[in-house]
């Protein structure tokens, strides 16, 4: 167990936000100090950049397509060919790398929770493996879907002149810093078979720390080549949020 825990305190106030913003800074120290986690994550960030890379190349065709149906070609096609394209870049960037990463997301928290200490990883099982996947599958489709109703029901806000789009652009990212933190915390908290209703009401009781995380990871997944090691850094984090939080559990 490390000397200083990489575990942040929280106190239940607005301190707690900035408590938040630094778990991905506490993540490198774990990755620093732990040889397994540093090896896993360093694979992750691999296949998280070339993810990366090729979303941003190939959603353009797609975003001009969608828009060339709608309107076909002009200005508004441009306009529209612009905001599919980042629509689709955003919903994308959430959420391919850590789909693609789901394998590996387990190894790295348990390695991140055994190096906090207080924490043996349990032996295999079958009847466990079967349980953990299927509370993960259920977590997952849950994200999924909070995610994409959450951005449908936001678009109509573009529909208002002057600061509809300002709106949107707001609120969208507190939707996606909020969405970020659930992806995350649910991770851990699926190996301890906690159900994702138990996600939400824990979310719901410390949400600044959450915003805090969320916000960070946002602001990371759009600066270039730190983005490529989103994920493993996200998966740390929310172990050590997970942690933070667990004396707190609804």
């Amino acid at each position: 167990m490390p000397s200083a825990t990489p575990v942040p305190a929280l106190s239940g106030g607005f301190s707690d936000f900035f408590a938040g913003l630094s778990l991905p800074f506490r993540s490198l120290s774990v990755m620093r100090a732990s040889g397994r986690v540093l090896g896993l994550s360093l694979f992750s960030s691999l296949v998280t950049g070339v993810t990366l890379v090729g979303l941003v190349i190939g959603l353009w065709p797609l975003g001009s397509r969608i828009a060339r149906t709608m309107v076909g070609n002009g200005a508004w096609g441009s306009v529209l060919s612009a905001f599919f394209y980042l629509l689709l870049l955003v919903a994308s960037a959430l959420t391919v790398p850590a789909l693609l990463l789901a394998p590996l997301q387990d190894p790295i928290s348990e390695a991140t929770e055994s190096h906090c200490g207080d924490f043996t990883a349990p032996p295999f099982s079958m009847g466990r493996l079967f349980k953990s996947a299927g509370t993960s599958i259920a977590h997952t489709a849950s994200r999924l879907a909070i995610l994409v109703i959450g951005f449908f029901a936001l678009l109509p806000l573009n529909l208002v002149p002057a600061v509809g789009s300002v709106a949107y652009g707001v609120v969208s990212t507190v939707w996606a810093a909020w969405w970020l933190t659930a992806e995350y915390l649910s991770g851990p908290m699926a190996r301890h078979l906690l159900p994702f209703r138990r996600v939400l009401a824990t979310m719901r009781e410390r949400p600044m720390v959450c915003l805090g995380f969320g916000f960070a990871l946002y602001v990371l997944l759009w600066v270039p080549v730190l983005n490529f090691f989103l994920v493993p850094i996200a998966v740390v984090g929310g172990t050590l949020l997970f942690r933070a939080l667990k004396p707190h559990l609804p």
